[in-house]
């Protein structure tokens, strides 16, 4: 029987051999990094060295506040900047939404073409104080860049938010590992995205002024002890590099995408990563789709993890325009560091003879 082929990398990826290495020295020499002993000293040690290797990896000269993955580093983000308001986007992760309910919802236009449009930003930011502005850098549903770092929109739009003295705040769980951050004030981070482990991430921070302390670890910004082997394991992949390390290239994965495009219908098909598809069949529902897919071999999603357990539709998909009975259709495929080239054409051949 042919070997499974895992193609839900946006869900999570596997962990990749240096994580589990590092890790497995942070069990050896663990202790608790708060306490005052020697192997409390020894384990602060570690931790900080993480640290550094982290924001060096990333190319972060700021802070770096370590969280149990990006939930927890949106929420901090979110409910502790010394901003009272709150503005995001309308394609944001649902952790975006349950961690500011209250938050102005502001769309974007073109199936992810364009961050926010500057005039829809401004009108928000103008009717009230200053906010915390909530943008991705990457949708994980669709694929489609919200907010990409090479590209001039995204200092165009940090300066328009610290124009307005409020602060912009990029969630890069998607495009952490594989392309450079954005200009940003704060920035999330999830290990377990990039083949990291699973319960540990980041908040990296432009200054700690720009947040209130709520007393407990990591500064005093955040409440619970700290994960020393998952803070080795989150370095340790991050340095095993980003995509240029993985078992295909550019081209092959692009190849990959307009294959399963030409047999089912494309869905945001805006600006696109290399990574994360979404396709839609013609007349297959989602959910039986997964079920025949998962028979048959290969694991692929309908939608975020987080939500991919109901039947409604998905909100992402909602906020960039694709019709109900689309939606209804859609599957997302996404690839990792150990994703290769007989996986995609095996996964293009049986989508084709779905469809």
């Amino acid at each position: 029987m042919a070997e499974r082929v895992y193609l839900d990398h946006a869900a999570t990826s596997p962990l990749r051999p240096e994580a589990k290495a590092a890790m497995e020295e942070g069990f050896r020499l663990w202790a608790n990094p708060s306490s005052p002993h020697a192997e409390g000293r020894k384990a602060r040690a570690a931790l900080e060295d993480a640290r550094e290797r982290i924001k060096a990896a990333l190319g972060w000269s700021g802070e770096l506040i370590f969280t149990s993955g990006a939930s927890e580093a949106l929420w901090i983000a979110l409910n502790q900047a010394k901003v009272e308001r709150k503005i995001v986007s309308a394609v944001e992760h649902d952790a975006v939404f349950g961690a500011a309910p209250d938050a102005e919802v502001v769309p974007v236009p073109d199936c992810g073409l364009n961050a926010p449009e500057p005039d829809a930003l401004a009108s928000a930011l103008a009717r009230g104080g200053p906010a915390t502005v909530a943008i991705q850098a990457l949708n994980s549903e669709t694929g489609t860049y919200i907010l990409k770092a090479r590209w001039e929109s995204s200092h165009a739009l940090a300066q328009q938010v610290r124009d307005a003295d409020g602060l912009l705040l990029a969630d890069c769980s998607q495009s952490v590992g594989k392309y450079p951050l954005p200009d940003a004030d704060m920035v999330v981070v999830s290990a377990h995205k990039f083949g990291g482990p699973i319960g540990i991430g980041a908040l990296l921070v432009r200054d700690f002024k720009l947040l209130e302390p709520s007393g407990g670890h990591e500064r005093g910004y955040r409440q619970g002890t700290e994960n020393l082997p998952g803070a080795l394991g989150m370095a340790a992949a991050l340095e095993a590099g980003g995509m240029e390390t993985w078992a295909t290239g550019e081209p092959d994965r692009f190849d990959f995408r307009e294959a399963i495009w030409a047999a089912g219908e494309a869905i945001a098909v805006g600006a696109q990563c290399s990574h994360i598809f979404s396709v839609a069949h013609p007349t297959i529902s989602a959910q039986a789709l997964l079920i025949r897919l998962d028979a048959m071999g290969f694991a692929v999603s309908a939608g975020s993890a987080c939500s991919s357990g109901t039947l409604k539709k998905s909100r992402v998909l909602d906020a960039f325009g694709v019709p109900d009975d689309v939606a209804a259709r859609t599957i997302r495929v996404s690839l990792g560091w150990n994703t290769t080239a007989q996986d995609l054409e095996r996964f293009a051949d049986v989508w084709a003879s779905l469809c």
